[in-house]
């Protein structure tokens, strides 16, 4: 794809879908290209959305709470964006379960916009495509949701590409017992119990989260909810999207949003070196200034493009 067939950020936040769609075409077929580098960084620096991250094991419920906390920021006249995040086809290496289908919204509606984006070779369920599209809706809209293709001991990119992350547990599975063994408990921010209206597997199942977080490190400042949510019924949306909310007036109090964003974007730069160089390559970049200024998109490019330049000499 040509430089000119990258959109630019004014053309991006006029809110065109055809426009977004060109910009989520263009992370995928001009992946390297310094256009596109370019929009990214610029969509870095005029971040405007609070990006939710949801997460939990399939079959959680995480497609229908999606729906809910879409209605309810439409409702409220605030604009949203989706990636629901499937695993990969081994053979198409496209977007498996298809979770786009899940969830449902008005195609006319100019406020709401639903990608599906494959894992690929993520174990953590989070592609440098999905980071990349963050980026970009969360220039563009009021809020961003993520929703992961899971959690596990490995699977902790959600925390890398989220402000606010909403773990899933559903009652009688389990799932609170295997997270107390993996160290998972130590990444949310909320933990919903989904499916509340099973009452007493529900009420065991938010006592064990809630035992299971006493096990952890507390978040400063920060006291982890433990929220029952019945989603298909509507019952607790209200309460978890008042907790996002207060999460969000929490991360924006003094430095920590900034901060937090920040160690997302080093996280970022070092992840797509690992993966091309490993950490000699991150080891030394390190010793060598590739211009404090630069976007971590704009930064990414030009380290891989030099230690290529080596190897290749």
């Amino acid at each position: 794809m040509p430089n000119e067939a990258v959109p630019s950020l004014a053309d991006l936040v006029t809110g065109e879908k055809r426009v977004l769609a060109a910009a989520l075409a263009a992370i995928e077929i001009a992946a390297d290209s310094d256009a596109l580098a370019q929009l990214l960084d610029d969509a870095c620096a005029a971040a405007r959305a609070h990006v939710v991250g949801l997460t939990g094991p399939p079959g959680v419920g995480k497609s229908t709470l999606t729906n809910g906390l879409v209605a309810r920021a439409r409702a409220g006249n605030r604009t949203v964006g989706v990636i629901a995040v499937d695993p990969s086809s081994r053979r198409t290496g496209g977007a498996l379960l298809g979770d786009r289908a899940r969830i449902v919204t008005d195609p006319n509606d100019r406020g709401v916009y639903v990608r599906s984006m494959a894992a690929r070779d993520r174990l953590g369920g989070l592609s440098n495509e999905t980071v990349a599209a963050m980026v970009l809706m969360r220039a563009i809209y009021d809020r961003v949701i993520v929703e992961s293709v899971g959690i596990g001991q490995s699977e902790a990119d959600i925390s890398f590409c989220a402000d606010t992350v909403v773990l899933c547990v559903q009652p009688g599975s389990g799932d609170s017992l295997q997270f107390m063994k993996a160290g998972v408990m130590e990444l949310p921010d909320i933990v919903v119990v989904t499916k509340a209206d099973m009452t007493d597997a529900a009420r065991r199942a938010r006592a064990d989260v809630e035992g299971a977080l006493t096990l952890v490190a507390a978040k400063p400042g920060w006291q982890v909810p433990v929220l029952p949510v019945a989603a298909a019924r509507g019952e607790g949306v209200a309460e978890l999207d008042a907790a996002i909310e207060h999460h969000h007036a929490f991360l924006g109090d003094g430095d920590r949003l900034d901060a937090q964003r920040r160690a997302q974007e080093e996280f970022w730069v070092d992840e797509a070196i690992r993966s091309h160089f490993g950490t000699t390559g991150i080891a030394a970049t390190r010793r060598h200034d590739h211009g404090a200024g630069d976007g971590p998109f704009t930064k990414r490019i030009a380290i891989l493009r030099k230690l290529a330049s080596r190897l290749d000499s």
